[in-house]
């Protein structure tokens, strides 16, 4: 039971812990860009803008769309086509970078940038446009566009098993611009899927992650990627054994080679019988388009890996 004096004391400290909320919540929210009054009446009010007006409808530049009031980065110029609709279409978005939900009218489904909830548009399945059946419709006046020269990115390649798994983590992550899965550090060029679990062609599966540094150092991602996977096992990767399912790092230089050796040292000094083997990398080898993002298409979770925190 709180006594009179308890009580004051209580209120009083929660006043204080309301007052720092809303500070910290309005501190976030001064560092979104300034919107005009009509980027207000879309992005804020959720309006939309006449079709064919917008400035991205016929942009076919190569770069990246980012959000106009947060600056993160949602779609890439590869997934944008022409849907005749009036309004810049795309049929697949940054992994993480949208999110869907029911819009109100009741029966649309309206998507918002992740990060700030900005409104960007709706999104239409099942009218074929693409082999992917995603329409992303997005209002032009939602988005800014960084050209391709312009964006500082790096690559990074991760084996550590069944490359489904090791992908659906790598997609979570802020400041991943985007993923592919595939084949490397093998002899024979552009091996299929078939081949490779044949443990011939000396390919493992892996993911390249393109990522900006300026959001997430490539150390972060070093250690995400050791959390993810067993980096003692030696002989493949839970019930996925074989030489293609062994855990390697592909460094892309001396930089990267160090931190994931210092990374190496961290866990083995912990205890860790580190197995994992760092390697020059090489040409990677695209995945068939089934395997690309599957845990995002099937809309489940990996079963063969668990996030397990080791630094």
């Amino acid at each position: 039971m709180f006594s009179p004096s308890n009580n004051f004391i209580y209120f009083l400290l929660l006043i204080v812990m309301l007052g720092e909320s809303f500070t910290a919540a309005q501190e976030k929210k001064m560092k979104y860009n300034t919107l005009s009054k009509e980027e207000e009446r879309v992005i804020i009010h959720k309006g939309t803008e006449k079709p064919f007006t917008g400035k991205y409808y016929n942009h076919d530049a190569k770069g990246v769309y980012s959000c106009k009031r947060c600056n993160t980065p949602l779609f890439r110029s590869q997934d944008k086509f022409d849907a005749g609709c009036g309004w810049p279409s795309f049929d697949e978005a940054i992994p993480g970078a949208v999110t869907r939900q029911l819009d109100a009218d009741g029966v649309r489904e309206e998507i918002i940038c992740s990060n700030c909830g900005a409104h960007l548009g709706h999104v239409f399945l099942g009218e074929g446009f693409t082999a992917k059946d995603v329409r992303h419709c997005v209002n032009s006046i939602s988005l800014n566009f960084i050209p391709a020269q312009k964006i500082q990115v790096q690559k990074a390649a991760f084996a550590g098993g069944c490359f489904w798994g090791v992908e659906y983590y790598f997609q979570k992550e802020k400041g991943v611009i985007s993923t592919r899965v595939g084949y490397t550090g093998g002899t024979k060029e552009n091996p299929t899927y078939e081949e490779v679990c044949q443990g011939k062609t000396g390919h493992f599966e892996a993911v390249e992650v393109t990522f900006d540094p300026s959001r997430i150092s490539y150390e972060d991602l070093a250690k995400l990627f050791f959390e993810i996977h067993d980096p003692t096992q030696q002989d493949g990767q839970g019930p996925d054994i074989g030489e293609q399912y062994k855990s390697v790092i592909f460094y892309n230089n001396e930089k990267q080679k160090k931190t994931a050796q210092k990374l190496i040292d961290i866990l083995e000094k912990k205890g860790y019988k580190v197995a994992t083997q760092l390697r020059k990398a090489g040409t990677f080898w695209e995945a068939e388009l089934y395997h690309q993002d599957y845990y995002q298409k099937k809309n489940t979770l990996p079963y063969c890996h668990v996030r397990t925190h080791r630094f």
